[in-house]
């Protein structure tokens, strides 16, 4: 840690609150701040715009603003980067928020699977490489310079029927979850969805599991939803039976398969606020949102409650707090960009091609 930041980390988050909004209004319009859902009160409180990445990056680029403060993970960042006009600079405020999901595929790995896949059939001619947001930007430009494309846990059933019309078959990655959730409603048999490890020649696959699948999961997975389980369902609905379930598709299929209702943090939270008064419900998504939601709707008598009985939040979005917010702000008012998140423009041309691409075919 560099003594500048160290400093900063010395103060209280009233100080900083004072100190954000100070910067805040000396930057006016220059400034854009994004706080994604997962975010804790004390940053969030702060954002312009609230949602989910893709959304964020989207206004952030319509914007006036110089600076665009993505108070998210470095994938959301870098999106933001890719999307937005040259002029402007995405900063992360601290750089190790980071994504474990997303760090389960990089690219060495996934060229190799490519390759692998190769001495089967030919991918190029068969496969639609199909990255959800949630990864880094290299492998958003792998799958643009593989007629790929990029998905998000909204739009993910729009992009594979999309992909099938192109090719008969999808490698999803990095998460195994969405990827299996959505084909599963889109009625393609579990047998035909097979697993590829990466850390296993072939991903651990016979050549005629490969030749039979119609879509290729990547072994990876999201650690916070990851933890919510069948019998939590079950155990809660022992005590309250008219609860209704609610899960993001990143949790595990059999959870989803419990479940009233499936989607992503957007969903969920229109979900609970249009629901009728004195209802409760059990959400599979990050902590922090969930207990957000509660707050939010308890004057309608709405019981919104977390499906794990463990504390289970992003311990990567909690990197981003108010002490780096202020930090990264007081620097942008004396003149000094600090925590930029540019990406190459290589990398970027091609990553961009396979998120327009979505946007293009996304209704």
């Amino acid at each position: 840690m560099s003594a500048a930041i160290q400093s900063y980390t010395l103060l209280d988050d009233e100080d900083c609150e004072q100190r954000i909004l100070r910067a805040r209004e000396t930057l006016g319009e220059r400034l854009v701040i994004l706080g994604h859902h997962y975010q804790r009160d004390e940053v969030f409180r702060h954002a312009d715009f609230t949602g989910d990445s893709l959304k964020l990056s989207r206004q952030a680029a319509s914007s006036k603003a110089d600076y665009i403060v993505f108070c998210g993970v470095h994938f959301m960042a870098e999106v933001a980067d890719i999307l937005s006009r040259p002029e402007q600079v995405s900063i992360l405020p601290d750089l190790s928020a980071g994504c474990s999901m997303a760090d389960m595929a990089d690219l060495q790995n996934v060229e190799r699977a490519w390759q692998e896949l190769s001495e089967v059939l030919d991918p190029d001619e068969t496969i639609s490489p199909v990255t959800y947001i949630n990864s880094a930007a290299d492998l958003k430009a792998f799958c643009g310079s593989h007629n790929g494309i990029v998905c998000t846990s909204t739009n993910a059933r729009h992009v594979l029927e999309w992909c099938f019309e192109q090719r008969e078959k999808v490698l999803f990655f990095p998460d195994q979850h969405l990827g299996r959730n959505t084909g599963a409603v889109m009625d393609i048999p579990l047998e035909e969805m097979v697993v590829w490890d990466y850390d296993k020649p072939m991903g651990g696959l016979t050549p005629e599991q490969i030749k039979k699948a119609k879509i290729i999961l990547w072994k990876g997975f999201c650690s916070v939803h990851q933890m919510f389980q069948p019998e939590q369902i079950d155990n809660f609905k022992q005590k309250y039976p008219k609860t209704k379930i609610i899960a993001h598709p990143e949790s595990p299929f059999e959870v989803c398969q419990k479940s009233d209702y499936i989607g992503s943090t957007e969903y969920i939270i229109k979900t609970i606020a249009d629901a009728e008064p004195d209802t409760r419900w059990l959400v599979a998504t990050e902590l922090n949102l969930v207990n957000r939601l509660h707050e939010q709707f308890k004057h309608e008598g709405k019981n919104v409650h977390f499906m794990s009985p463990n504390v289970c939040m992003c311990s990567t979005m909690f990197r981003i707090d108010p002490q780096h917010l202020a930090w990264v702000l007081e620097n942008l008012v004396e003149g000094h960009v600090v925590n930029q998140v540019s990406v190459p423009d290589d990398v970027a041309t091609e990553a961009k091609r396979a998120l327009e691409r979505m946007l293009e075919i996304s209704p």
